[in-house]
């Protein structure tokens, strides 16, 4: 799970602030379809980060554990420097029981997630005043609620009901506003929202 120091965070913030004002010369609203709908959760791929256990049937000593390096790739026993990222668990598998082929007699291999990461497209990131902002992988129903909850609530400070939802469909990436103070310190449920893989949290503290 990816961590922003504190350092880095206001450069974050003010470069994904950028980004999403840059998207779109106003921030909409999500309206209600789009607010309660819940996107299909994609088939998960490996990203850097994530922890795998390799099982190779009828050959214990090839099985293993391994992380995913920064890179992208996997070294296990008798394969050097395998793209994994953005790869499924299952392609993996196959592309290791291929490697393994010019040195075993039909290997059979299966990937085993143990440690989510995730590639960027699948985390929902937060940023801003919450009190551990931070990047996850997106969970199959995801809400706002479950978000701000994962990120420990927001900040003393926070100014939630002006957070802002970078969504990217289509290649183009659209702001939305959203209520989290209404949400959380006022228990308006209709400002919960479906969250989708990839979207971008902002949020704003407010102004002294």
């Amino acid at each position: 799970m990816r961590r922003f120091g504190k350092g880095a965070l206001a450069g974050v913030v003010l470069g994904v602030g950028a980004v999403a004002l840059g998207a779109c010369s106003s921030v909409g609203t999500l309206s209600e379809e789009e607010a309660a709908a819940r996107v299909e959760a994609p088939l998960y791929r490996v990203g850097p980060g994530d922890s795998l256990q390799i099982f190779v049937w009828r050959n214990a000593d090839l099985t293993t554990q391994v992380a995913v390096r920064p890179d992208g790739r996997i070294t296990v026993p008798l394969i050097e420097d395998l793209e994994a990222a953005g790869k499924t668990p299952t392609e993996l598998g196959k592309d290791i029981e291929t490697e393994l082929a010019a040195y075993i007699q039909d290997p059979l291999v299966t990937v085993i997630m143990t440690g989510f990461v995730g590639t960027y497209q699948q985390q929902v990131r937060v940023v801003g005043a919450a009190a551990n902002p931070q990047a996850m992988p997106y969970r199959a129903g995801m809400t706002l609620l479950d978000v701000v909850i994962n990120v420990g609530g927001l900040t003393e400070f926070a100014a939630g009901d002006r957070a802002t939802l970078v969504r990217t469909a289509d290649g183009q990436q659209t702001p939305y506003r959203v209520r989290l103070d209404s949400l959380v310190r006022d228990g308006e449920i209709d400002a919960n929202a479906a969250v989708y893989p990839g979207d971008i949290l902002i949020i704003p503290e407010t102004y002294l």
